[in-house]
């Protein structure tokens, strides 16, 4: 358990249990191994991820943008872009459990913002939610992390993202 259980517990409480999110997730989260064993260092283990929709966000890219210790060098967060798309997949969130993905995406402790972005999911458009870099925290010094990219490329192959993205994820192309 780490200094943050209690306050994601409280926001926990205080959510409204009838107020679904639509989360779009495209990074390390879709690593199911490794969330697992997030959830199991934090104490999250009653947590389960629903199993999602493959969807991707449109008019955006990936790029790599945060200096982070923990993973050795940059990682991705997206950054507006005309045209492009960034595959992932689509899950419906109960309120009651948001403040947990907030705490797993860096929400809680200012890595990450909330931003909305227009999805493709069954062939509807829908907004989403998607966690991007803190702008104040954005830096494209240091290298891209390696470790990063691989989590990146095993999480995509695991949800399903197609062949040619996970490709391009493991070559490390972002804008």
């Amino acid at each position: 358990m780490d200094s943050h259980y209690d306050q994601v517990m409280k926001a926990r409480e205080q959510a409204d249990a009838n107020a679904p999110r639509r989360y779009f997730a495209y990074s390390t989260i879709l690593d199911r191994a490794a969330f697992d064993e997030w959830k199991h260092q934090h104490s999250y283990g009653f947590f389960e991820l629903p199993e999602g929709r493959l969807a991707e966000a449109l008019d955006v890219d990936l790029v790599y943008d945060f200096p982070s210790r923990w993973w050795g060098g940059r990682v991705a967060g997206l950054t507006d872009a005309p045209g492009a798309r960034v595959y992932g997949r689509l899950f419906e969130i109960p309120g009651r459990d948001w403040p947990i993905v907030q705490h797993k995406e860096g929400f809680v402790t200012s890595m990450c913002v909330e931003r909305t972005v227009r999805v493709r999911v069954d062939g509807q458009e829908v907004e989403a939610t998607a966690f991007v870099t803190n702008p104040r925290r954005a830096s494209s010094d240091g290298p891209v992390s390696p470790r990063f990219v691989e989590a990146l490329v095993r999480g995509a192959k695991s949800a399903g993202l197609p062949a040619d993205y996970v490709e391009k994820l493991a070559r490390g192309e972002s804008r």
